[in-house]
């Protein structure tokens, strides 16, 4: 689901950049900034990479337990997920303006599309019921800390918070004997991401 949801964000967001500078390659990566090595990510020059920063459980949505269904199995409660999408354009040294130009025009894009659904996305995946962009406000030392935590030096970039990815909402987790209690286990919601 997750892939899905950065998937559809990147397809569509690099269909605009392409059309808006009349591109003939794409220019939206999914990617991390740096290697686990420390070294800079060779594919990421002169791109606008976009990149999970975190992921959070939405309490207000999350109530846990198990849904008993119609048939002989028993279902988790779906999570309800919040991601922080990094958006950044990552042109260096004498490309530093195309920087400042796409990541207004990312900034431009999400503002008039901060919403996707099954209307105006029919390709959305068909186990993502939309998904919701809003602008995160981050501090300057949080940034600072961020950017260190990548291990990359800070580009122009803007943080998103994807709302509520809904995990797996019909995972089986037990065979339910109609006599007795919990039979057999048949699947587990890890088993299942």
């Amino acid at each position: 689901m997750l892939l899905s949801c950065m998937e559809h964000i990147a397809y569509r967001l690099n269909q605009h950049l392409k059309i808006r500078f009349e591109l003939s390659e794409d220019i939206v990566v999914i990617s991390n900034l740096v290697d686990h090595d420390g070294s800079v990510c060779a594919h990421i020059n002169n791109r606008v990479v976009i990149f999970i920063t975190n992921i959070e459980k939405e309490t207000a949505m999350n109530l846990g337990g198990a849904i008993p269904n119609t048939s002989s199995f028993t279902t988790a409660k779906p999570i309800f997920l919040n991601l922080y999408v990094m958006v950044s354009a990552n042109f260096t040294g004498t490309n530093y303006n195309e920087s400042l130009k796409f990541i207004s025009s990312v900034i431009g894009f999400f503002q008039a599309h901060p919403v996707f659904n099954h209307q105006n996305s029919p390709d959305l995946d068909k186990k993502i019921d939309k998904i919701i962009l809003d602008i995160e406000n981050v501090q300057t030392q949080d940034l600072s800390n961020m950017w260190g935590m990548f291990g990359a030096k800070y580009v122009p970039s803007i943080l998103y918070k994807v709302r509520m990815i809904t995990i797996d909402d019909q995972a089986e987790i037990a065979r339910v004997n109609r006599t007795s209690n919990v039979d057999v286990i048949a699947e587990t919601q890890s088993d299942r991401i």
